[in-house]
């Protein structure tokens, strides 16, 4: 049974306006920088020149924040999810702590299965476990895509109200999962070791594993349309199962219908795609229509950038583990030797090559904003 959500505590901080924290915040009015957070965000992700590579991280809402932990102990992971002022609470702590280009909004890519008819739940041992797996043809026929809008409107309340504190000073990113990776959860039945049966299905019965691509695309639209009019600057795609493809199945399995779903949105915001671990299929990805590609930090970014046409943004790819495992001075020097590597491309956003670890330092994630803030 799908968990019922709760109003906010009544001790719950009142969201508060964000607070600059870029040093030309100190300067006077007419000294201010050129370019909002906002518009230097925008600029790149369309491939026009900006004062620097603007900056936000995977994930950088949630695990590693000490207030994102005091939330916790008093809210399950749904209700922070389902609950509009908490998500947007849990979205705007670390623009305020860190001064991110971009805000992206908290959630789980696992509401669309859910909004289909597929609810899902935290395994008390980890993990996520979903009510039941798609299985079968008649499994497929009986997901509905007819109210995915109305059962995810506290999505919409949500981005409503991070509009409006955010205003023109800070980017909003929306998201969803790619169709492939939200196949793999859904046929899986939530976290496995392995995601196969996705794959199985692909290979064994193309009928019925286009029917559930075909759902899946359709709702991941209405969605992404959804969180278009609810005033997102920009979406991304996680694509986060798409390196379980070889190169030769990823177009048909997986390209083909993030294509679809970004020739839908006609273009209104930017779209960023991230596809983990598909390193063979830079034609496919580029042919998605994606404004921005994110590359993993598996891949190097001086090799993306000769792949990639010059009006592909990319996006990407300080290694995740440096935050938890190294020091603040090795975290500023792989920053500054990326930075340089993609200096002079225009459409270079700056992130972690995959999200921030639970275990990431605050003194780690610091170095990394003020290392790119700095970058000339």
């Amino acid at each position: 049974m799908r968990e019922k959500t709760r109003s906010p505590s009544a001790g719950l901080q009142r969201i508060l306006p964000l607070k600059m924290t870029d040093a030309s915040a100190a300067k006077t009015k007419s000294a201010a920088p050129v370019l909002s957070n906002r518009q230097r965000f925008l600029d790149a992700c369309r491939c026009k020149a900006v004062d620097r590579p603007p900056v936000w991280l995977m994930r950088q809402a949630g695990r590693a924040l000490p207030e994102y932990r005091q939330l916790k102990e008093k809210h399950t992971f749904l209700q922070l999810v389902q609950t509009p002022e908490l998500a947007a609470e849990v979205t705007l702590q670390p623009v305020r702590r860190f001064g991110f280009d971009a805000a992206i909004l908290f959630s789980d890519i696992l509401v669309i299965p859910e909004a289909m008819g597929q609810p899902y739940r935290f395994r008390e041992t980890g993990g996520i476990e979903m009510d039941f797996k798609i299985q079968s043809a008649a499994d497929v026929e009986k997901l509905s895509i007819g109210q995915v809008c109305e059962k995810l409107n506290y999505v919409t309340a949500a981005l409503k109200i991070l509009r409006a504190e955010l205003g023109d000073r800070t980017a909003l990113i929306g998201f969803s999962g790619s169709p492939w990776t939200l196949a793999t959860f859904m046929m899986e039945g939530g976290s496995a070791k392995k995601f196969t049966k996705a794959k199985a299905l692909f290979d064994s019965d193309k009928k019925t594993f286009f029917a559930l691509m075909e759902k899946l695309t359709a709702a991941v639209t209405v969605y992404l349309q959804m969180q278009t009019a609810a005033g997102v600057d920009t979406l991304q795609i996680f694509d986060s199962h798409g390196g379980h493809l070889s190169a030769g199945e990823f177009q048909e399995a997986s390209g083909r219908w993030m294509s679809d779903i970004i020739a839908s949105l006609r273009g209104k915001v930017p779209v960023i795609v991230f596809s983990l671990g598909t390193h063979g299929s830079w034609n496919d990805l580029a042919a998605t229509g994606a404004s921005v590609l994110g590359i993993d930090w598996q891949f190097s970014l001086a090799e993306a950038r000769n792949f990639l046409p010059e009006n592909t943004g990319i996006q990407g790819n300080l290694n995740p583990a440096l935050l938890a495992e190294a020091t603040p001075e090795k975290v500023a020097a792989e920053t500054t030797r990326l930075l340089a590597e993609m200096r002079g491309r225009n459409g270079h956003v700056f992130n972690l090559g995959h999200g921030v670890p639970p275990a990431a330092k605050l003194e780690n994630i610091a170095a990394l904003v003020e290392t790119v803030k700095n970058f000339k």
